[in-house]
């Protein structure tokens, strides 16, 4: 995941507890008690809301993340020559895990769909209304299937625009309405509904979250993701996306989130 750091739409993070659109002092969303956080590769999470995920976490917040894909397509110009697919599948989900460790995260699952080759299909929406159903979050953190470019000089990824985008639908309608996908209510998987979903890379961000405490913890989950780090330091680049976001409410660092509110109070 890399993205233009001179473009305002990068990422940012913020939500209502437990459906209530109940806010900080400052306006900030208090954290929700529980987050379900879903990308499509391994490190997607760090470069975009990693510092929200820290600070939630540091209040109390019970955060799973949901990586779709593995990474295994994940080569640069770091990769070894002789690296693989299926040998590099390992690597990742580990520094994914250690990332999630350093911020707090509570569980990481993996679904393990092809890394590069992602489509919309029903088999995956139906698996992630599986997983809100099981972990019942409060809130939804992902990203903004509309994004096709950010600024001129980078492309999202397919990929992110797919996992985004059946995230969305199995939030609605497919995890609140009984009679979609049937077959989970066999599994024991009542109807759950999300009571505000946090969309990152937004055109129109509307909530922000201050991370200037956290932001060298979310420094540090991404340097977790050695094999995409390489040498690079994601220093520089980083810390201008959340001065740039911040700016918006005269933070020194911030992420920023369009927030779809589910439901009131």
């Amino acid at each position: 995941m890399t993205a233009d750091p001179s473009d305002e739409s990068t990422p940012t993070a913020g939500t209502p507890k437990r459906g209530k659109s109940a806010k900080t002092k400052s306006g900030e969303p208090t954290a929700p008690a529980r987050v379900l956080s879903v990308h499509a590769h391994p490190d997607d999470q760090e470069f975009t809301v990693a510092g929200t995920l820290a600070k939630w976490a540091r209040a109390g917040s019970t955060i799973i993340t949901v990586c779709v894909t593995s990474g295994g397509a994940g080569s640069n110009e770091y990769t070894p020559p002789a690296m693989t697919r299926a040998a590099l599948v390992p690597i990742r989900e580990e520094e994914q895990r250690s990332a999630c460790r350093v911020l707090g995260v509570s569980d990481v699952i993996f679904l393990g769909y092809e890394d590069g080759l992602l489509e919309p299909s029903l088999a995956l929406r139906r698996d992630l209304t599986r997983i809100l159903r099981r972990h019942r979050p409060d809130a939804v953190v992902c990203g903004d299937p509309t994004m096709r470019f950010y600024g001129q000089r980078y492309l999202n990824h397919p990929d992110h625009r797919v996992a985004a985008d059946v995230t969305l639908d199995a939030v609605f309608p497919s995890s609140e309405t009984r009679l979609i996908f049937p077959e989970l209510l066999d599994e024991g998987l009542e109807p759950h509904k999300v009571s505000a979903v946090f969309i990152h890379g937004s055109d129109h961000p509307d909530t922000f979250i201050d991370i200037s405490a956290v932001l060298d913890v979310k420094l540090a989950a991404l340097k977790e993701h050695r094999t995409q780090m390489g040498q690079w330091d994601p220093t520089e680049m980083i810390t201008a996306w959340a001065k740039a976001q911040g700016a918006r409410r005269k933070l020194a660092a911030a992420e920023s989130f369009r927030l779809m509110r589910l439901s009131e109070p």
